[in-house]
């Protein structure tokens, strides 16, 4: 998250939800009300192995202000080396406060799509009345577990991951549950900072190992101007090709 998290158990809740079905069959310009929905679950968390290293469960954010996030040109830059544009439909995975989804929201377009996830029912809570304030007309709400974002088959272009896999409790069946709704050619870009996941960020090598042990292939990682913040890009594998669970092994922090 980009802000101070409550916590994984927290995302226990109500929400309103809506069928997938219901969902997509609705007209692409959504109600300025932000849609709500839930996926049906993927593979058990107990499948997975454990992240062998430090988890961090309260986020001290980089940024005093989003103006100061701006000046960075952080999401400028993403925006940049994901290639994300009109009439694509973009995951914010641990959306938290919503700062990517508003300035996302109209670079995909009236014909694009952000899906805005996380754990916490009292993000998604703030998210939602955000967007509605702003008037935003393509942003749906999904509430996702530590190890399953549960989002729609097939269904995203991008995902991104901004300032929070060091906090993802079960990373590895988050990153085994999200391959289902990745379209072919999809790309995942994660943004963290150098350092040790006990101080908030992610090494890299972590972070590649991580992934590959999934069966996620990287493509580039770029510094990004402004912090010590990085951009990692990967390839997904296909829902054939990733690596079962069982034959998972952790990756131990360098």
């Amino acid at each position: 998250m980009e802000h101070s998290r409550l916590g994984p158990k927290r995302y226990v809740g109500t929400l309103m939800r809506m069928t997938i079905a219901t969902v997509f069959a609705m007209p692409f310009m959504i109600s300025v009300c932000a849609q709500e929905f839930l996926a049906g679950s993927g593979t058990q968390a107990a499948a997975f192995p454990n992240p062998d290293r430090s988890v961090a469960d309260i986020v001290s954010p980089i940024w005093h202000d989003e103006k100061e996030r701006d000046r960075a040109g952080e999401s400028r830059q993403l925006v940049r080396l994901l290639g994300i544009k009109s009439g694509m439909t973009v995951a914010d995975i641990g959306a938290g406060s919503g700062y990517y989804v508003v300035r996302l929201s109209p670079t995909v377009g009236p014909r694009g799509r952000i899906i805005a996830e996380d754990v916490v029912p009292e993000y998604l809570r703030g998210l939602r009345s955000r967007v509605r304030n702003l008037g935003l007309q393509n942003v749906l709400i999904s509430l996702g577990e530590p190890h399953d974002p549960r989002l729609p088959a097939d269904s995203i272009d991008v995902a991104i991951l901004v300032h929070m896999y060091h906090e993802i409790t079960q990373p590895y069946g988050l990153l085994y549950n999200l391959v289902p709704a990745l379209r072919s050619g999809a790309r995942v870009g994660i943004v963290d900072v150098y350092g040790p996941t006990s101080g908030h960020g992610t090494p890299p090598e972590l972070l590649r190992c991580e992934l590959r042990a999934v069966g996620y292939r990287e493509i580039s990682l770029d510094r990004l101007t402004g912090s010590n913040a990085y951009l990692a890009i990967f390839a997904p594998p296909t829902v054939a090709n990733r690596t079962p669970p069982e034959a998972m092994v952790a990756c131990k922090a360098p």
